[in-house]
């Protein structure tokens, strides 16, 4: 069975790259409520060329590149305090806590 996420929805998407949310901070993923997926012509305003982002997925107050969506989970809640992290260091394993990388969309 296939749930497909639809405008309204709430949704974490995961992207393919670090970017800075409004705030300055750096984000790996967006929260935020579906408000459409659109065309580039439709985003930008012109047809971009063959090696650029053909579609765009705004979610809450971002717009995100398709060529940059990983995951799309539908989802009406997420953890959006510090996260539990963990790395090796000399050997040892370490667990520490980091602040989320999940940008919310929502204002």
């Amino acid at each position: 069975m296939m749930i497909n996420a639809q405008v309204g929805d709430k949704v974490l998407v995961t992207v393919d790259s670090w970017f800075y949310g409004a705030d300055g901070k750096q984000y790996r993923a967006i929260f935020g409520t579906l408000n459409g997926v659109c065309t580039a012509e439709d985003t930008l305003g012109i047809r971009p060329n063959g090696k650029s982002a053909n579609w765009y997925m705004q979610v809450g107050n971002t717009t995100i590149a398709g060529c940059q969506v990983h995951y799309v989970l539908k989802t009406d809640t997420v953890n959006d305090g510090p996260v539990e992290d963990f790395n090796v260091y000399d050997g040892d394993y370490r667990i520490s806590m980091r602040p989320s990388a999940i940008y919310m969309a929502d204002l």
